[in-house]
């Protein structure tokens, strides 16, 4: 059993209470909470002092330790769209050179939910233009009759295992390091994929990855900016303004439009396993 032992700020204890509170569990004698996620116990005491514990200790621990931005090359991918009733899910893989790093700098890249919309379309472009990635974008139609088969961090796994596949395509050699955004533990993520035909092996997985690996941001951008041309089709093809997320907005939204286009259409423009279109149908 692997054991890591943190002294966390106030802050940091909120955000990996956060991250793993559905595995909450019965805290010990002067802990603040204890966290039992897939292979690895976490406690965070009084004192502020955390212990990981497990044999994937160093994936849960990893977002809390003092790192450094990597210097070399690296690839990245993300995710955007998952959270969203409406609209597509887009998987970006994305890789960078050192001389890619330093370009970087002079561009405000950092992860697509602290960044504007306007701002990502004036940007993505251009990280498009210069860097070797990868881009999938499922639409609703699709998401839903893979969901059928699949929940949707197995859809996750997939996708960015593709879009690994398809950039070791176009460079022949992919950088030795490569992050994925974290959203599911390594172990569950591999056994998503058992049925697949070819795997990427040797990932990296970090949560909040975006804030240390620059190619992960890029990642995140270039994903945001093809969920967002997506969205716009989506709105002109249908007419409809569409409310981002998950809530009641969300609901009032689908609500116009089942009574608009049918029940049956709905499946064009949305995630039908969200809770919203069983809200949807009980305000009909």
């Amino acid at each position: 059993m692997n054991t890591i032992t943190l002294q966390l700020d106030p802050p940091s204890l909120r955000r990996l209470y956060e991250t793993w509170k559905e595995y909450e569990t019965k805290a010990p004698a002067y802990a603040l909470y204890q966290l039992r996620p897939e292979n690895c116990t976490i406690t965070a005491y009084t004192s502020h002092k955390v212990v990981f514990q497990g044999r994937d200790a160093a994936v849960y621990a990893a977002p809390f330790t003092p790192k450094t931005r990597p210097e070399n090359a690296h690839g990245g991918s993300d995710e955007v769209g998952t959270g969203d009733y409406f609209g597509a899910v887009c998987v970006c893989a994305c890789a960078l050179s050192q001389q890619d790093l330093q370009w970087l700098d002079t561009l405000p890249v950092r992860d697509s939910k602290q960044l504007s919309d306007e701002l990502i379309e004036n940007t993505a472009p251009l990280l498009m233009q210069r860097l070797p990635h990868s881009l999938l974008i499922v639409d609703p139609h699709k998401y839903n009759q893979i969901h059928a088969r699949y929940n949707m961090n197995q859809i996750k796994a997939i996708l960015h295992n593709q879009a690994y596949l398809h950039l070791r395509r176009k460079m022949k050699r992919l950088p030795a390091l490569l992050v994925v955004d974290q959203f599911t533990p390594e172990a569950s993520y591999y056994r998503y994929l058992a049925d697949q035909n070819e795997v990427v092996g040797g990932l990296h997985f970090e949560t909040r990855a975006e804030s240390r690996y620059p190619a992960v941001a890029c990642a995140s951008m270039i994903a945001r900016y093809a969920f967002v041309k997506s969205w716009e089709a989506m709105e002109k093809q249908w007419d409809m303004r569409f409310a981002k997320g998950a809530g009641s907005a969300v609901d009032q939204d689908g609500l116009r439009f089942v009574r608009r286009y049918g029940q049956q259409t709905l499946q064009e423009v949305a995630k039908l396993h969200f809770k919203n279109t069983e809200k949807i149908c009980g305000l009909m």
